[in-house]
């Protein structure tokens, strides 16, 4: 008989249950109806037990779909009491069929309901073993064939022999990799493993037709190089998260040498040696002129880090920082090397040497390192003329030099394209948006004084250009009464070009006026009282001869403008459906903080190489946008599993915000040219607040997708997010807040206005943020921005049609169930259905609290199948992996198109037959408006006629008879056996239909 094996290692981190901090745990294991527990570990939140339980597998065939509960208990008083510390339910599918493919995993604890406070992790190697002499009952898999068990362990002791071949130092550093991560646990359906079974296994994977959806965790979707299990399952969610748990400070409960590393506790501490040229004195001249050209060189094993020269300088000054990362220290010794710039040949002027086992260890918040000066050495450790003041110590990423230094990771960069790689942060331009009404105009000389003019007002506010509509009176007086609104940013100095023009004929206009303001000239308000218009002179548009012709100016024509800057709204600069910011512009109409949102930005893994063509793989940075706040990553150089393990935080003022993580290619960090140096997209990751729980941190990895020219997963990236809620009260009590700002429904915009503002504060940010340094990229900011999302796509029309009927078909589902009790599908059911009718119409009281309770019912019944992940972009929901390569590329091509006629003739002839469809939909939906809006329209005098005798019969029956009784009957008759209905439609149906609409009335 086979034998499931379950190896209970240790636990960390658990909750103390005792009142003293500390508790007593046990584990106790469930497998197919036996039960067996460890030993008690007295007083001890992070017990080791190395203890091995050993089940009886009756069936082996019926592995696959078993379930192995692991629950932590605290002893309490002996046996007979214990607390529940946590529980891990491992599927069978997930259990390696010997011993040496499975590998020591730790599992986070969940909780058991609502209630449960559970924190900490439990390590555990669990496989089966097929014992030799028990060959009745073969192991059998679908689309294998019949695999005897002996054959099997066989094929499992091949493999381990050829593991064994592979180089020791190389099997200890993957399986070191193995133990830091978490893999998800391994059930069909964690939150639903009662009611649903799990799905049937097979040699390939799961049964065709049955996909393992994104929601479900599941071990197969496996984090860095595990071995636990070999079978590729090709239902597996390719495009799903990952969830995983590295060495962070956060998830190790901040107790030992934790505690110093709690500044960066989203992301695993990277250790770094710094080196802190800072200047020298008393420099020898080297040169025949007693000139000297110093700079200096970092060596470190096969890294050189060289400052900058200084041209005959003896006391140079530098203030130049250099960090090697430790995990490539190829050396015991640093050395400080000062040399002499020349034609031929450097000259060597001096040495400083530090031994790394006496470099100080630096821990923030400690202030930084005081420089010192150091005597200058020749070859042959000799002192020599000259001194050099240097800082040398170890610190991590938390320390405030990492942003400024020049990293050990970017040693190929010239110093020219170093800062394109660093780690900065950037802030967003305030932004609001300024109101131009235009009144009328005075007073206007136009140069035909026999006509009347036909004028218009033009306004330029930068890149930003309106025109009105032309006056409807046609004289030197005209009159327009149009609002005009554009974007402006801070600071308010850009000018205002308000240019008054005469349409004298086809595309020929006479200029009459010109008024030039700057932004600060404008009101600002904060609410939607009007502003006092007033009266400005126009400028006469002229040469520069008749300027010195006329230089006394008699009088002016004048123009009546209110011009306000609305501080009370919130200029959009992102796509409305995920926007990061709802905050006005006015500071002093912000919401309070109601929390804090921390990310790790931890790694990548299984990037897709970008640079093929010059011989590399990829240079990779992240790009993170929540508010007005924009993060970039340092650029990791020519690695396709870049490390970079950097923590940010935002301050949270509305919880239904997004923050947007996207992946970068660095193209600047060899000083291409402009034409060919934008940065390549790699993907990105939108994460929604409201769906995380607070202070709980979540660790996973997430797909990267693009869809240009076919869906494609471009990689991973690991994140490590954490809400924490800091004003609770405040929170709740945004529930019941609109989302925007109250100027957005005092004085609403039209969405059309709002489409053409948005593009034009993402012009504004893009401006502003490429002019920084380093800058942020333009097509970085239109991509995290999303800069074309309102352009046609027929593969996310197809997505939101697919939304709409997912939606209706619950509605659908409703109906089908009131007609299966309609039809007596289920006796017992409509039974009851009758009996809970009678009692809901004697008792008229009881209908919406039955309603409400029953709402209650479903929503706690529901907190079982609650999301265990953050969100994360559904490629199914996107219908972007059944998208055909036609739709992409005509998604993404541009505006006006670039594509050949012949292409376009077939795309417009595909979207005529898309839009008759929808217009056949939306005729329909109009026509049953119509139909209800006939009955008392008197449009058919016959069908109206009839309704209203027919109402007036009712009303009189209503009025005679209780209302019990009527609804009684009426509900009967319609839970009426099916043996006493037709199959013919009903007389209201039938009526309902003849009624008569405007679709006739068409042309």
């Amino acid at each position: 008989m086979s034998k499931l094996v379950v190896e209970v290692l240790d636990a960390s981190d658990l909750m103390p249950k005792d009142g003293n901090g500390s508790a007593s745990p046990f584990v106790e294991v469930d497998f197919d109806q036996q039960r067996q527990r460890t030993q008690t570990k007295h007083k001890d939140i992070n017990p080791s037990w190395n203890e091995q339980l050993v089940f009886s597998v009756a069936d082996p065939k019926n592995l696959p779909n078993s379930t192995v509960d692991v629950v932590v208990y605290n002893d309490q008083k002996g046996n007979h009491h214990k607390n529940f510390l946590g529980r891990v339910r491992i599927s069978g599918i997930s259990i390696p069929l010997s011993e040496s493919e499975a590998a020591i995993q730790r599992y986070p604890l969940e909780k058991r309901g609502m209630f449960s406070y559970i924190r900490g992790d439990i390590a555990l190697k669990v496989y089966a073993i097929c014992d030799p002499s028990y060959s009745a009952a073969p192991m059998h898999f679908e689309g294998v064939g019949v695999v005897e068990p002996q054959k099997l362990e066989d094929i499992h002791n091949k493999k381990l022999e050829e593991e064994v071949k592979n180089d020791a130092a190389k099997k200890k550093k993957k399986k070191e990799k193995e133990r830091r991560t978490f893999h998800s646990i391994g059930t069909a359906n964690t939150t639903n493993f009662h009611t649903v079974p799990p799905p049937s296994f097979s040699g390939f994977g799961f049964e065709s037709g049955k996909p393992v959806t994104a929601e479900r965790r599941s071990d197969f979707a496996r984090v860095g190089q595990s071995t636990a299990m070999h079978m590729q399952f090709p239902g597996q969610p390719e495009f799903g998260l990952v969830e995983t748990s590295p060495p962070v400070a956060a998830r190790m409960g901040y107790r030992g040498r934790y505690k110093t590393e709690t500044t960066y506790d989203l992301v695993e501490q990277m250790h770094y040696l710094y080196v802190n040229v800072v200047k020298a004195r008393d420099l020898p001249s080297m040169d025949l002129t007693g000139s000297l050209d110093p700079y200096v060189e970092v060596k470190l094993g096969n890294y050189k880090g060289v400052t900058k020269y200084l041209e005959k300088n003896q006391n140079p000054v530098w203030g130049q920082i250099f960090a090697f990362s430790r995990e490539r220290l190829q050396s015991n010794l640093v050395e400080v090397v000062l040399k002499d710039k020349d034609f031929a040949k450097d000259d060597f002027v001096g040495r400083v040497a530090f031994d790394l086992s006496e470099v100080p260890v630096r821990v923030p918040p400690d202030s930084p390192l005081a420089p010192e000066w150091y005597k200058l050495e020749d070859k042959n450790g000799e002192k020599v003329k000259g001194e050099v003041m240097l800082a040398v110590w170890m610190g991590t990423q938390a320390d405030e030099s990492f942003p400024d230094a020049w990293h050990s990771d970017a040693h190929s960069v010239n110093v020219e394209n170093l800062s394109n790689t660093r780690s900065q942060v950037y802030f967003s331009p305030k932004l609001c948006y300024l109101r131009i009404h235009i009144i009328e105009a005075q007073d206007l000389v136009p140069s035909d004084r026999g006509r009347n003019p036909n004028t218009f007002v033009k306004i330029q506010l930068g890149n930003q250009h309106r025109v009105t509509r032309p006056s409807p009176n046609h004289s030197v007086n005209p009159i327009w009464n149009e609002e005009l609104m554009f974007v402006a940013s801070e600071p308010m100095d850009d000018r205002i070009i308000i240019t008054v023009e005469d349409r004298i004929g086809p595309d020929k206009h006479e200029i009459l006026g010109v008024l030039v303001l700057p932004v600060y000239a404008a009101t600002q308000r904060h609410d939607n009282k009007l502003v006092n218009p007033k009266w400005f002179n126009l400028d006469k548009h002229s040469s520069a001869k008749e300027d010195e012709e006329k230089k006394e100016i008699r009088f002016s024509s004048k123009i009546h403008l209110r011009l306000t800057l609305d501080l009370g709204y919130h200029v959009l600069d992102e796509a409305t459906h995920y926007s990061s910011d709802l905050q006005p512009s006015a500071k002093h109409l912000k919401k309070p903080s109601i929390g804090v949102l921390e990310i790790g930005i931890l790694s990548a893994r299984n990037l897709l190489p970008m640079k093929t063509s010059e011989g590399r793989a990829t240079d990779a940075y992240c790009v993170a946008k929540y508010a007005n706040k924009w993060i970039r990553t340092r650029t990791i150089l020519d690695t396709l599993a870049p490390r970079w393990n950097e923590q940010y935080t935002w301050e949270v003022y509305d919880p239904c915000t997004v923050i947007t993580v996207g992946v970068f290619d660095n193209c600047h960090v060899n000083g291409s040219k402009e034409e060919q140096s934008k940065d390549k997209r790699i993907g990105k990751v939108r994460i929604r607040l409201s769906t995380l729980e607070t202070d709980r941190v979540y660790i996973h990895y997430y797909p990267l997708l693009v869809l240009q020219p076919g869906l494609k997963k471009t990689g991973e990236i690991q994140l490590a997010l954490r809400f924490t809620c800091t004003a609770w009260v405040n929170m709740v009590n945004l529930y019941s807040k609109p989302l925007l700002p109250k100027m957005h429904y005092a004085q609403p915009i039209s969405v059309h206005h709002l489409d053409w503002l948005r593009h034009q504060a993402m012009q504004i940010v893009a401006a502003r943020l490429s002019r920084s340094e380093p800058p942020l990229r333009r097509e970085a900011i239109e991509y995290m921005l999303d800069v074309d999302y309102h352009m046609w796509s027929l593969r996310r029309s197809k997505a939101n049609f697919n939304r709409i009927m997912s939606l209706l078909s619950g509605v659908m589902a409703i109906g089908r169930w009131l007609n299966d009790i309609c039809m007596w599908r289920n006796p017992v059911t409509t039974c009851l259905v009758h009996i809970l009718f009678v009692i809901l119409v004697c008792y008229p009281e009881l209908i919406l609290p039955t309603i409400f309770l029953y709402l209650f019912v479903i929503g706690i019944w529901n907190y079982r199948f609650r999301p265990r992940q953050p969100p994360h972009m559904d490629a199914k929901l996107s219908h972007a992996d059944r998208a055909h390569p036609d739709e992409l590329d005509e998604e993404f091509d541009t505006f006006p198109t670039s594509r050949p006629p012949d292409l376009v003739r077939i795309r417009y002839d595909r979207l005529r037959s898309v839009a008759g469809r929808i217009q056949t939909v939306a005729g329909d939906l109009a026509t049953q408006g119509e139909r209800l809006q006939a009955i008392l329209s008197w449009r058919d005098p016959r069908a109206t006629a009839i309704f209203i005798t027919f109402s007036l019969i009712w009303a009189i029956i209503l009025y005679v008879t209780p209302f019990q009784v009527v609804a009684i009957l009426l509900g009967i008759y319609m839970l009426r056996h099916p043996r006493f209905r037709s199959r013919m439609p009903s007389v209201p149906f039938n009526f309902f239909k003849r009624l008569p609409a405007k679709s006739d009335l068409l042309l």
